[in-house]
């Protein structure tokens, strides 16, 4: 039997950084090593338990712990740090943080070049297949207009949805378009109507909707929509772990919980 894969999370503090770590506990061949939170975090130095083990939260890595997947889901202000972390002691690095401006996806780029990457707005196994489907139908239809529906909690902050984003742009580069060229986002103050080629979005937040992604393609007379609805939040930590497993001992590159989906089912 193989060892288990040495595992570090940081965010753990937050909602998906603790559902990972609950779910961590049941998985024999992942071991958590370090339970990461921000510099000044009121759990720094405080203990946690995994699996029967005790841990320390705590906001830098030991020297003498040697993760081999470092886990991300912390904000975009945090983000830089877990990367510069991963690149700096050549550990795979799997991010969920999203909010990420260009210099960040730049950097994304860049570090991919050094350690195994992947970074996904969405770890759901099943909007992973939802992207591959939008691509097809979106090179199969290019005149057909494309529109993009998301529903969140009330408690969501970026909208669209990172997700929303992500099935947009798989949209746009299936038809060769420049994404942000070709992109309408909810809020942007645009009222004309909709022109040939644009791909739109509609916000919606309320209650304790987990998530919801609908993507329309429609022409006249006919329309066919592509629709993915979570009801538990757990299958975003699901998808990450699984990632984990299927990350550890890559060779160096950027990838995609695509690329993990195609794996699983080789």
């Amino acid at each position: 039997m193989s060892p288990p894969i040495n595992v570090a999370v940081h965010g753990a503090a937050g909602r998906m950084g603790q559902s990972i770590l609950r779910l961590l506990g049941d998985c024999d061949d992942l071991s958590v090593v370090a339970v990461m939170v921000r510099p000044g975090s009121s759990l720094d130095g405080i203990a946690v338990s995994v699996a029967q083990s005790a841990l320390l939260h705590a906001s830098s890595l030991d020297d003498d712990l040697h993760p081999q997947v470092l886990i991300d889901f912390s904000n975009a202000a945090a983000f830089d740090g877990a990367l510069a972390l991963a690149v700096k002691r050549r550990i795979a690095f799997i991010s969920g943080t999203t909010g990420l401006d260009a210099r960040q996806r730049d950097a994304l780029d860049r570090a991919a070049a050094i350690i195994p990457v992947l970074w996904s707005a969405n770890f759901s196994l099943g909007v992973a297949v939802l992207a591959r489907l939008v691509a097809q139908a979106a090179k199969a239809l290019p005149g057909w207009d494309c529109e993009i529906a998301e529903s969140h909690h009330s408690g969501k902050k970026d909208a669209p949805s990172g997700t929303a984003i992500a099935l947009g742009r798989e949209a746009a580069a299936a038809r060769g378009q420049d994404f942000d060229r070709v992109a309408q986002l909810s809020g942007s103050g645009n009222d004309a109507p909709r022109m040939v080629g644009e791909i739109g979005f509609a916000v919606t937040r309320g209650g304790d909707i987990v998530g919801e992604h609908t993507v329309l393609f429609a022409t006249r007379g006919e329309r066919i929509e592509l629709t993915h609805r979570a009801t538990d939040r757990d299958i975003f930590a699901r998808g990450a772990i699984e990632a984990t497993r299927w990350i550890a001992g890559r060779d160096v590159g950027r990838y995609t919980v695509s690329d993990v989906v195609a794996g699983s089912s080789a």
